[in-house]
């Protein structure tokens, strides 16, 4: 590591990341971590719970998207994904 680089915390990627959650959730394209299916969150297979929902890839199974909510906060685990790529809706539509 360069010694004139001074890392900041995580409040510098505040704005980056409000950016990657304020999109529409069924257009994040999700990589499979599984078999390596890239495709829109709306094409994985979904399976409801009580307390939250399993997203599976529709062709190795694997859960890609895991969330779980108790009233006062929410989990969501991405451990069957190896990317989460959003597109700028401007550059789409250029």
């Amino acid at each position: 590591m360069n010694e004139d680089v001074v890392p900041l915390d995580g409040n510098a990627a505040a704005g980056q990341l409000a950016a990657l959650f304020a999109v529409e959730p069924t257009m994040i394209i999700v990589t499979c971590e599984g078999c390596g299916r890239e495709g829109p969150l709306a094409t994985l297979r979904y399976y409801g719970e009580p307390l939250g929902v399993v997203l599976r890839c529709p062709v190795c199974d694997t859960a890609n998207v895991r969330s779980a909510s108790t009233g006062k906060q929410v989990t969501l685990d991405l451990r069957g994904s190896s990317r989460l790529t959003v597109h700028d809706n401007e550059a789409r539509e250029s």
